[in-house]
């Protein structure tokens, strides 16, 4: 596995989020009170950038129809809705990230 180095720990402070490229794809990287993880950006039921939702604890809120995705692991925690129907929504991939000195690198293969 490769790691690329996608920002600096100063420009996310906890509770920040940034929408970073690595390997082609859209990745969403994200503070959690000092851990850093990563996700694809990417909300699977029709593409919207978890870049622009909200982010609450450790819960990404898709801005579209309000899926919310985990960005611990990109597990779905709840299905968001159209019409007061539940969207079909899926895990998102989930990238491992690591520290260097000041450098934040996420791993692709």
């Amino acid at each position: 596995m490769e790691y690329v180095k996608v920002a600096q720990v100063s420009e996310l402070g906890s509770g920040a989020k940034k929408k970073v490229s690595v390997g082609g794809n859209e990745v969403l990287l994200a503070n959690i009170e000092g851990s850093f993880y990563a996700i694809d950006n990417t909300c699977p039921h029709m593409g919207g950038s978890l870049y622009e939702g909200k982010l609450e604890g450790t819960n990404v809120i898709c801005p579209r129809h309000g899926s919310v995705f985990d960005v611990t692991n990109g597990k779905v925690v709840e299905r968001g809705t159209l019409f007061l129907i539940k969207v079909k929504v899926h895990d998102l991939k989930s990238y491992p990230v690591k520290v260097e000195g000041a450098d934040i690198m996420i791993g692709v293969e």
